[in-house]
């Protein structure tokens, strides 16, 4: 009898279960999960054993002088600026949760707030790193000044990348739900990109621990 049900509600929604009972969708995006898990421990392994081994500033942590110029650089991480849009991120899975189950709800109006909100937290995100990476070419970091920057522009750059997919995911989902709305029977669509959008802030608590905090 569970089974039963079980079946054809997901048939319904047009998502139907694997053999293990579990939704096509969600064992999709969970394997596509585990492998961005393996990608980004391979580049934060690769900032990690090259924290420390560059030979010319600007450095992370520590002021230096250049011997040939005489120009003194400050320690290039702007730790508050940075702590503030690490918030704005946390604070944009809380909304997804709401935009998920205002969709589950079938409240058409929250679940537009909401993932409206979600959008506009992440481009936020965004808009802090463009300004951290423009300040830090500013001050004379580049991808090609040292191993400090090409490790950290490689490491966080992809970590960027992947919020603008979920930024753009997450207008799809809302100019579906402005168009026609999203029914409680398609709030799986919403839930696999809420796992995906988790995933993001969860590596982004990771690199801002490793990079930003330890010094």
């Amino acid at each position: 009898m569970a089974t039963a049900a079980i079946d054809t509600h997901d048939t319904h929604a047009g998502h139907p279960p694997t053999s293990t009972g579990l939704n096509n969708t969600k064992v999709a995006i969970w394997a596509f999960i585990g492998s961005e898990c393996f990608f980004f421990a391979s580049l934060i392994s690769t900032y990690l054993i090259y924290r420390g081994r560059s030979l010319v500033g600007p450095f992370p942590h520590e002021a230096w002088t250049d011997p040939a110029t005489g120009h003194v650089y400050k320690a290039i991480l702007n730790i508050p600026v940075t702590s503030v849009s690490t918030f704005v991120l946390l604070m944009s899975s809380l909304a997804m949760v709401l935009a998920h189950s205002a969709v589950v709800r079938g409240d058409r109006k929250s679940s537009k707030i909401w993932l409206a909100s979600t959008a506009l937290l992440g481009a936020t995100f965004l808009g802090f790193q463009a300004y951290e990476f423009t300040s830090f070419v500013h001050e004379g970091l580049t991808i090609h000044t040292n191993l400090f920057g090409s490790s950290f522009f490689i490491l966080t750059g992809f970590h960027g990348a992947h919020v603008t997919a979920g930024v753009i995911w997450l207008l799809t989902l809302l100019f579906i739900d402005m168009k026609r709305g999203l029914t409680p029977d398609e709030a799986i669509n919403v839930d696999v990109c809420a796992l995906y959008w988790h995933f993001v802030d969860v590596v982004w608590i990771a690199i801002f621990t490793l990079v930003y905090l330890i010094k």
